[in-house]
């Protein structure tokens, strides 16, 4: 049975213990002190005149007053919250698998500060406008690597994103082709052939991965291809490496220093194998918004019920305690110490 009643802060119930240990002792002290100072300001004539104008049963109501307004306030910082009805909750959205390139080409910087870590920044802005969509993140270079599966706990993501690096996968080479079979055969949701993107991030140099057909398949199983492909496909860019005594220098091949140049030609064969694929270029000097991106090819689609529940919805019932504070403490301050004329 649903509960009548409920506390959205019931920590706040701790204040409570201040009325017994601290506000109780606070009051008598101050009677104390009061009485104190009247015995060494005033003779014991005047001392027993004063003491018969003073009423010690308004004295007291004022305390308990005061008290009775102080819970109140406590139980109103509680949250107090009544008449529970189940409200039924529906969270829409579609899956989205970003495939990630982490092969050491990614480390040129002719997109600053890298086109890796350019990537991962563009998640992270990705990250902030996902409006109840599923996301995965596979990395891939010689293999592919599950780094998140399909969640909606977008801080978990974020810790995975953190973590990745060049380092992320164990073998060196770029098999777009084995990434995308990874995501279409391990990740996607297979009950159903629709609501499925796949965000492909890559310099696109395959190394005999057979993207194209491995794009074709995943097109049976109703997955769309958003490919973005990253660096200059004319002039290329050198790959920086750091040697064991610090110093930058260039990755070289039989003494010759290796141009990454961007295969824009296979990124579009890929995502045009997909129905409503999609292929981008971020070429350096430009900007990559993957937050747009996701606004105005992802967000605007059709989605699907991805989550239902049934929650307890309560009425917020805290200004009542609040109001009765208010009029304690005002009779509190109106009501007098001493006693009425005769």
């Amino acid at each position: 049975m649903p509960q009548a009643m409920n506390l959205g802060n019931d920590k706040a119930l701790w204040l409570l213990f201040l009325v017994p240990m601290v506000l109780g002792p606070v009051y008598l002290w101050c009677f104390w002190r009061k009485a104190r100072a009247l015995r060494l300001l005033a003779s014991s004539a005047m001392l027993a005149k004063i003491n018969n104008t003073v009423s010690l049963r308004r004295q007291v109501l004022k305390a308990v007053l005061l008290l009775l307004g102080f819970t109140s306030i406590v139980v109103a910082l509680t949250e107090p919250q009544w008449n529970p009805q189940p409200q039924q909750i529906r969270r829409r959205g579609r899956d989205v698998v970003i495939l990630l390139d982490t092969s050491r080409s990614m480390l040129a910087e002719d997109i600053t500060p890298s086109r890796l870590e350019r990537s991962k920044i563009a998640i992270q802005d990705l990250l902030e406008v996902l409006a109840g969509d599923r996301i995965a993140i596979i990395t891939f270079a010689g293999n592919a690597t599950v780094k998140c599966p399909l969640t909606q706990d977008y801080a978990f993501v974020r810790m995975a994103l953190a973590e990745i690096s060049t380092e992320s996968t164990s073998r060196g080479g770029t098999q777009v082709g084995d990434a995308i079979r990874k995501a279409t055969d391990e990740v996607f949701d297979k009950q159903t052939r629709e609501y499925k993107d796949l965000i492909l991030i890559t310099d696109g140099e395959d190394h005999d991965s057979f993207p194209v057909q491995a794009a074709q398949k995943a097109a049976q199983e109703g997955v769309r291809i958003i490919a973005i492909g990253l660096g200059d496909d004319a002039a290329g860019a050198r790959i920086p490496i750091t040697g064991p005594d610090g110093q930058k220098t260039f990755l070289k091949y039989q003494g010759q220093e290796v141009w990454s140049k961007l295969d824009s030609d296979t990124l579009r064969e890929v995502a045009y194998a997909t129905d409503g694929g999609k292929y981008l270029s971020v070429a350096p000097g430009t900007t990559m918004d993957l937050g747009r991106i996701y606004q105005d090819l992802i967000a605007s689609a059709e989605s699907r019920e991805l989550e239902s529940m049934t929650m307890m919805k309560y009425d917020e019932k805290f200004q009542i305690f609040v109001g009765l504070a208010v009029v304690l403490l005002m009779m509190e301050v109106l009501i007098g110490e001493r006693r009425r004329a005769a």
